[in-house]
């Protein structure tokens, strides 16, 4: 009999099979588990068989993140990332540091700040003029909505009082003089950084991917759905796919452009490709935006006065229009990933593919929509009754400062109550998924367990929990993170530690399911990926 090259005993191993159900030994050949139990593992152990000796903590499958940015969040880590400080004070000190370090940039980008260190959510043109006078400056929101520039970057993109707010975004502009006063809302930003930020070359991306990959890897995360692929992050994954660098699996969301029509399906249809473990199969589709600035779109108006003529929030994409993309997407065998906030967008992303199931038929595509922050309870049973996978943040379900100063007083008690519900919603017998946007938020599997278990922060465990009985149970959520996202992933060789299957693992210093222990209370001290070591080892 052909040995092992790979033995793992000595913690408990939760397989995240259909039983949930535990083994004490993992046997890897080839990059394949090929055995479970330590009776059976030790009849493959032979002289050359590398052993990894536990005396502690426990073995999960690899992680898979449904709904992730590396590109971005790597981008981020190569420049100025602001994730890590919080304040004014902290961000400029950061962004000047950095300035200052790199004299040979000539534009300082980034990102990662947090609205509630702002008033109104709205920084300012001049507190970044104070530290960087000289160069342009543009960076991103943590939650990608948005992005703070100063005076040179306004300049450089001829942007004054008298420049028309772009279709889908807006320029915040001084209420005396219509000045823009250095936050850009929503198409602002993203047509700022499409049109005036200089590109990063394929190469540049691929490093910020490598950067990124290596950050998921130390997490336990093995594979992933990037929920934003351009023409140009697809080249930098096909290439690092092609070479061997990419050692995730990762399925791409090619981003559907709301200012085109359905006719760029064409084009997707012509970027639709596996290149070794990178699968441009999904569509992903913004149908809102977010909360925090009114543009997620709501069925009644927002608690609210300054939305001008969209008191309800913006609808990216036409409810009809929506419906026939997706149908037409769907009848081609895309996956559609769509970005729905409000409880406005869910519905209308649920008859979309309502629409789509009634023209094409029944089909095992796995759509899926992701956020989902406020659901109107009407909907809640429809993500079953279609088949659509709900792809849950659940870090953003917690009282921190964006939900209590933001979120809470723009949406009313009545919907505040119908934020992230998951549980109900898996009650209702809906697959789930999970995914951390990071960079948004951290892109820490065991922290977003944590939070969808206890609905709290978990360096803030005192705090009040956010809706507790919508908390989903360990097991459920630890699912969530491994079957339920290779399943919208659809990786029938990954999500659990299943002989046969690909062997992705991740090696946690600490048994989550001890009594008093907390998901976040763990390290993962090891990862493993198609049978290779990626991270320890």
């Amino acid at each position: 009999m052909t040995s092992a090259d790979l033995v793992i005993t000595g913690a408990p191993v939760w397989t995240a099979d259909a039983a949930r159900s535990w083994t004490d030994a993992v046997a890897i050949r080839s990059g394949v588990v090929v055995a479970l139990g330590a009776a059976d593992c030790a009849t493959i152990t032979g002289a050359k068989t590398q052993q990894l000796q536990l005396d502690s903590g426990m073995v999960v499958p690899g992680f898979q993140d449904a709904h992730v940015h590396p590109p971005f969040a790597g981008r981020n880590l190569d420049n100025v990332d602001l994730s890590g400080v919080a304040g004014l004070r902290a961000y400029l000190e950061a962004i000047g540091r950095y300035a200052a370090e790199h004299p040979e940039r000539e534009w300082i980008v980034g990102g990662g700040w947090a609205l509630e260190h702002f008033p109104g959510g709205l920084p300012r043109k001049e507190d970044l003029d104070a530290v960087v006078p000289d160069r342009p400056v543009f960076l991103f929101n943590k939650d990608v909505h948005g992005a703070w520039v100063n005076s040179a970057a306004l300049r450089r993109g001829g942007i004054d009082a008298a420049t028309p707010d772009p279709v889908g975004g807006r320029y915040e502009r001084d209420a005396m003089t219509g000045e823009p006063t250095g936050m850009l809302q929503e198409g602002a930003a993203y047509s700022f950084e499409a049109d005036v930020v200089p590109a990063p070359s394929t190469q540049e991306w691929a490093s910020h991917i490598l950067r990124a990959q290596r950050h998921l890897h130390s997490l336990g995360i093995t594979g992933w759905q990037d929920a934003w692929v351009t023409p140009a992050t697809q080249a930098a994954y096909e290439r690092i796919a092609t070479d061997g660098r990419l050692t995730a699996r990762v399925v791409g969301a090619l981003w559907w452009d709301r200012h085109q029509d359905i006719s760029q399906i064409e084009t997707l249809v012509e970027r639709r490709r596996v290149t070794g473990s990178f699968h441009a199969t999904s569509v992903k589709i913004m149908v809102d935006g977010i909360v925090e600035n009114g543009t997620a779109a709501m069925l009644e108006p927002y608690c609210r006065h300054d939305l001008g003529e969209h008191p309800n929030g913006l609808t990216y994409v036409d409810a009809l229009d929506l419906q026939r993309a997706v149908t037409r997407l769907d009848a081609l065998g895309f996956q559609v990933h769509q970005h729905a906030i409000g409880d406005a967008a869910v519905r209308a992303a649920l008859d979309a593919v309502e629409a789509a199931r009634k023209t094409n038929g029944a089909s095992d595509h796995r759509h899926h929509i992701a956020h989902v922050q406020v659901v109107n309870p009407v909907d809640l049973p429809r993500f079953r009754e279609l088949g659509v996978v709900v792809n849950c943040q659940t870090y953003w379900a917690q009282n921190e400062p964006q939900m209590k100063e933001l979120n809470i007083p723009a949406l009313g008690p009545q919907r505040s109550a119908q934020m992230y519900p998951f549980a109900s919603i898996a009650a209702s017998g809906a697959v789930l998924a999970m995914g951390s946007d990071w960079g948004v938020t951290t892109a820490d599997p065991l922290a977003q367990i944590e939070v969808a278990v206890h609905r709290v922060d978990p360096g803030a465990r005192d705090e009040e929990p956010f809706l507790l009985h919508e908390a989903l149970s360990l097991p459920a959520a630890l699912a969530a993170f491994t079957a339920g996202s290779a399943y919208v992933n659809h990786d029938s060789d990954g999500g659990t530690i299943t002989v046969g299957k690909r062997a992705d693992l991740a090696v946690l210093d600490t048994n989550i399911f001890d009594a008093g222990v907390r998901p976040a209370d763990a390290t993962v001290t090891h990862t493993i990926a198609a049978g290779r070591f990626v991270h320890g080892g």
